[in-house]
């Protein structure tokens, strides 16, 4: 694993950073600009899906030995209830706190699974697990 972050439950001051730090190893990695922008909008959907949603989580990256970066989004819980549901364009549990901070579209999974090349996610009442994959 190249790197590895903890995300905090609510913690509003901090989220995005992992993305942010995701990006600059990537952009000093020498990584295209077009897979960084996909990478970039995958990760800060689910670093704000962990923030928002969970109990916490751990974020993971890491590129292969055929240059597929590799991001692993792992949460506390309480699980996602449906997850066709969830993956619905519009659809949010988002809290009043987190609309009020402008976040709770309805977009985030959405949105990951249109940026990545390789989508996968598992839920449980015990946490949600996602592993996405770029080319």
């Amino acid at each position: 694993m190249i790197k590895h972050y903890t995300v905090e439950k609510d913690n509003y001051d901090d989220a995005g950073y992992a993305s942010i730090d995701i990006k600059k190893y990537l952009k000093n990695s020498g990584f295209e600009s077009s897979i960084i922008k996909r990478i970039s909008i995958a990760s800060y959907e689910a670093e704000i899906n962990l923030v928002i949603h969970s109990l916490g989580g751990e974020i993971g990256f890491d590129i292969d030995d055929e240059e597929r970066v590799h991001l692993y989004f792992d949460d506390i819980g309480p699980g996602i209830a449906d997850i066709e549901k969830a993956m619905q364009k519009g659809y949010s549990t988002a809290s009043k706190k987190a609309r009020d901070f402008g976040f709770g579209a309805g977009m985030g999974l959405d949105n990951m699974k249109n940026c990545a090349d390789i989508f996968e996610i598992n839920s449980s009442k015990d946490g949600t697990h996602i592993h996405m994959v770029f080319e």
